[in-house]
């Protein structure tokens, strides 16, 4: 028997899913290890051994195939703990970093002040040499000064270095030169340069990006060196795929040389995993949202694939290079209860993690969390969570919430509990809108699709807030985003600034300079051992923007019809693409459009696990039911006993109605009054608004 495993580090459980051979699959959680994450996934791995009767070495032998999502970077870069790091950059302009864009990320904000660069000043610095826009140099490169700049960084002993000039994506040369020189004198150093990490227009944002990925690039190759040391300790010689942002997998070899790459890339596979599951119904478009015990993810898939968005923020810093559109904010299971300065109760985004945890874990967390509250309100069984394995204490969960909610605020712990489930949820309900009525996107035209371990307790009540007619709970939601690993591909992405306007713009050029990022693509993916042409899939857009507009939009093309329409086709789709956002275009007017990047994504296309359909049962849940448990209801805003089903028992056709809950070994979904549920083929829970039950229903078993 061979095996295939997801792996996705979490702040609070790392989550794990196996599919073997005939395709069934069984899901694993372990109690993330802060200190050394490989330490979590090696226990998950000797879990799986010892539930197939085998020892760990025979076991990783069968191993095929490891696809980890890392939480590394990201929590680097989000408690400050990245290298020493360096940067070399074009005299006059050492302080980009702290300059930023010149304005607040929030314009009407007047206290918010700019964070802390990831590189101090002392070792910023500057080196004599200047190209213009067009390539050209204006100053040659003083080696003096470079020589000079680099001795200094390594008399600081820095970990790593970035380099930036100014107008490098134009002409490479001088950092091609800065970059020899640093090999030379620092070689342990780990070397980012701007030009091959980010050609493009925009100096903020490529020294931003070079800098991030040398501060968190020496952390991530330490630990992919570990882990890959420990697998291989252990008999593992299976391929190890990195999960990235953008939502492909790579090599380790390759994410170590970009590992800005896996910044939020555990969350990254959601999006790949609601689609799949969200097809079996026939929807093209789907939500996902996906609540682990310390962040909430959400994100939006429409014509079966996820927003993509070409630069954003990690802790305040600028990101430029391609990654999922999620939105995540600080509310998880692990999310504590606060009371602040004015006496207002809020939730988050300070989270009790994986240790201590929360305090019904009793291990000694004495703040209250959402999960205290849950447990509380009746949501979740002290005597069953994690099938039994762990047992939760109801005392010191009322105990926290009394301490630091209930008495404060002059409630009792039922109602201090409810008020905080409440605004867990209506803070989730604001990070969906975020993603949809903020752009332009009805929420209420596309299904939820609800993950994650805490996510299904809550999913019901998003919903409610959002008016949305049905949810869709998949049976592996609480590991979700292992399991859209196993579904993810290759992919690699690829920029190059062209900055024209369309009515001077040279096709053929565009078209070259096209085919070059495609060979380039191609080239990496030879490297990872694709090597069919049929499994590559090459994806064309450029950046465009209205003479005058400050930000461009990006669109994907065809690229058949460009070499055939040329600019006309590319102004074509940039007015659609304006209308659909904005909802208008100045098509017909003689605005000038610009365009500023070419963009190509090259994607290996993987072998994906197939989906096990059930055969169709008894229509009744009845026969799953395990008994009643006293909940509370908060449109009722009172307790009452509501109906508990057996998730793992549950069949395709099993039909039932809310107030209900379905427990599983890792989660359990509350079906609140307004719903009902039924179990399509692939063992997902759906719950729909009871004013749509026939014609949904008729969705489900055709």
């Amino acid at each position: 028997m061979n095996y295939r495993i997801g792996v996705d580090v979490g702040g609070t459980f790392t989550d794990f899913l196996l599919i073997d051979s005939d395709g069934n699959s069984s899901v694993f959680k372990t109690s993330s290890t802060p200190k050394d994450p490989s330490i979590g996934v090696l226990n998950g791995l000797r879990e799986m051994a010892d539930s197939l009767g085998l020892a760990l070495g025979e076991f990783v032998a069968q191993v095929d195939l490891i696809v980890h999502g890392t939480t590394v970077t990201t929590n680097a870069v989000l408690t400050g703990r990245g290298v020493k790091t360096g940067l070399l950059t074009t005299a006059g302009f050492r302080d980009i970093l702290e300059m930023r864009r010149g304005y607040r990320e929030e314009l009407y904000n007047n206290k918010l002040t700019p964070p802390p660069p990831l590189v101090p000043r002392d070792r910023r610095l500057p080196v004599v040499e200047r190209i213009n826009a067009a390539g050209e140099v204006v100053t040659p490169l003083d080696e003096a000064s470079l020589r000079a700049a680099v001795e200094e960084l390594k008399r600081q002993e820095v970990d790593a270095v970035a380099i930036c000039f100014m107008h490098s994506y134009a002409n490479p040369a001088h950092e091609q030169a800065a970059k020899a020189m640093v090999a030379e004198v620092l070689p342990g150093a780990y070397l980012t340069v701007s030009s091959e990490l980010l050609p493009q227009a925009r100096m903020y944002e490529r020294v931003s990006t070079a800098a991030l990925n040398s501060y968190v690039g020496p952390i991530l190759r330490r630990y992919l060196d570990a882990l890959l040391e420990n697998l291989k300790g252990i008999g593992f010689d299976g391929v190890l795929l990195i999960m990235q942002s953008n939502g492909g997998v790579a090599t380790p070899a390759s994410t170590a040389e970009r590992a800005v790459m896996t910044l939020l890339s555990g969350p990254a596979s959601g999006p790949t995993a609601g689609i799949t599951f969200a097809a079996v119904q026939g929807y093209d478009r789907c939500m996902t949202v996906d609540m682990g015990g310390t962040s909430f993810d959400a994100a939006v898939v429409q014509n079966g694939v996820p927003l993509l968005r070409s630069e954003g923020w990690i802790n305040r810093q600028r990101l430029a290079l391609p990654m999922l559109d999620i939105h995540t904010i600080g509310s998880g299971g692990g999310s504590i209860g606060w009371i602040d300065d004015g006496g207002l109760l809020r939730m988050g985004p300070q989270s009790a993690g994986a240790d201590p945890g929360p305090a019904c874990y009793g291990r000694g967390g004495s703040l209250p969390t959402c999960t205290d509250a849950s447990l509380v309100l009746g949501y979740l069984d002290p005597e069953y969570f994690l099938g039994g394995r762990m047992k939760l204490d109801v005392e010191a969960a009322r105990a926290a919430i009394d301490t630091h909610i209930a008495k404060p605020l002059g409630l009792t712990i039922e109602d201090a509990a409810a008020g905080m489930y409440h605004l867990v949820n209506v803070n989730m309900a604001a990070g969906l809108r975020e993603i949809t009525v903020s752009r332009g996107i009805d929420p209420r035209e596309f299904p939820l699709v609800v993950a994650g371990g805490a996510g299904p307790i809550h999913g019901a009540m998003i919903a409610l807030e959002l008016d949305l007619p049905v949810i869709l709970v998949p049976k592996e939601s609480s590991i979700f985003c292992a399991s859209g690993m196993l579904r993810s591909d290759f992919k690699h992405s690829y920029v190059r600034t062209y900055h024209a306007l369309a009515s001077k713009a040279d096709a053929r050029l565009m078209t070259q300079y096209l085919g070059e990022l495609e060979h380039e693509g191609r080239a990496v993916l030879h490297d990872e051992k694709v090597e069919d042409r049929d499994r590559v899939r090459v994806d064309y857009a450029a950046d465009m923007r209205y003479l005058g507009q400050h930000n461009e939009i990006t669109c994907s093309f065809d690229i058949i019809r460009f070499e055939a329409d040329g600019l006309d086709y590319l102004r074509e789709v940039f007015h659609r693409e304006h209308d659909a956002l904005y909802g208008y275009s100045l098509a017909g007017s003689p605005t000038e459009i610009e365009v500023v990047n070419l963009r190509v994504t090259v994607v290996g296309i993987t072998a994906k696990p197939a989906m096990n359909f059930m055969t169709r049962g008894d229509e009744s849940a009845e026969r799953c039911r395990k008994g009643t448990r006293r909940v509370y209801l908060a449109g009722e805003r009172a307790f009452r006993d509501i109906p508990v089903y057996d998730g793992e028992a549950m069949v395709f056709g099993n039909i039932g109605s809310g107030p209900a809950l379905i427990e599983q070994v890792t989660t359990t979904t509350f079906v609140s009054p307004e719903y009902d549920f039924v179990v399509d083929r692939a063992g997902t829970f759906c719950l729909f608004h009871k004013e749509i039950g026939h014609t949904y229903l008729r969705r489900v078993f055709e």
